[in-house]
């Protein structure tokens, strides 16, 4: 199939690897964007795949907690300047206060606000600030101690990621450092059970052929590829990375000597996933003048 000049930018972007590269890779794989990156790195074009566009969306996620439950929740904003308005940040923490007393989104957009549901004070804060917001997503969680962090934060409970860590035993304290450790580095699971099969199985298939890459007999490949999956488990579940605070200890060791398990987390970024609109302001302009 023809690949695109639009495809090998993507590549490029997502990847950081050269123009020639990336067209190479996409014509290997017939323009699969997943499976090029996945090419790209068994020959040890590109390290490790990035996340494929940026972010366009701004706003805020809030956090909170009440008897033994914490919620995050991400509202969307048309702009920064939005996320730093007053006004604003009231509405997101009332929302994020309504959040404690419903399980789901649905729920939550139906649930009282001051009189009003959720969504209608949405609705009318759009046509007071004149510009389009979302109630994206919610997250809950219970625990015996529960604890929230939020980084880049605009006011109390308010910022750019919101984390909530859920203990079995401990105190708020432990449970505080380890929301601070998810922040900084945004684990995929709690552990090693709870992995999306299929990216375990994606990851397994590139650390395979970078092993056969290698030329060395079967059984010592098999070792290798053994070794680099159980790295790989150690830096993309909670339990087993190393503590930020304390690298001579897993997150799961260091929960463990304050008298604890960890029993679930949830981490939650502002635009997260959510692909960038890049504008060509200039076209824009030219555009809007009828040029």
């Amino acid at each position: 199939m023809a690949i695109t000049a639009k495809q090998v930018k993507e590549l490029r972007d997502s990847s950081g690897v050269g123009m020639m590269d990336a067209k190479k890779a996409l014509t290997e794989t017939n323009g699969d964007m997943e499976a090029a990156i996945d090419w790209l790195r068994t020959k040890g074009l590109a390290k490790a795949a990035k996340k494929s566009g940026r972010t366009a969306a701004e706003g805020l996620v809030g956090v909170g907690v009440a008897d033994g439950v914490g919620v995050a929740v991400e509202v969307n904003s048309e702009t920064d300047f939005v996320a730093k308005n007053a006004e604003f940040q009231e509405m997101v923490s009332g929302i994020t206060t309504a959040a404690l007393g419903v399980e789901t989104l649905e729920a939550l957009l139906d649930a009282d606000m001051g009189g009003k549901k959720v969504s209608e004070v949405v609705t009318d804060k759009i046509a007071t600030i004149g510009e389009n917001m979302t109630v994206r997503r919610m997250a809950r969680l219970e625990g015996e101690v529960i604890a929230t962090y939020v980084h880049n934060a605009a006011a109390a409970g308010l910022g750019q990621i919101g984390v909530i860590v859920a203990l079995k035993g401990g105190n708020e304290e432990i449970a505080k450092q380890i929301c601070m450790h998810v922040a900084a580095t945004n684990p995929a699971s709690l552990n090693e059970d709870d992995l999306d099969p299929a990216m375990v199985e994606r990851e397994k298939n590139v650390l395979t052929e970078q092993a056969r890459e290698s030329g060395k007999p079967e059984n010592i490949i098999e070792n290798m590829i053994k070794g680099r999956m159980r790295k790989f488990f150690e830096e993309v579940t909670l339990v087993n990375q190393k503590f930020v605070v304390n690298p001579d200890l897993t997150v799961g060791k260091a929960a463990a000597e304050a008298g604890a398990e960890v029993t679930g987390f949830v981490r939650l970024a502002v635009g997260e996933g959510i692909e960038k609109k890049v504008e060509d302001f200039a076209a824009e302009v030219a555009k809007t003048m009828g040029g």
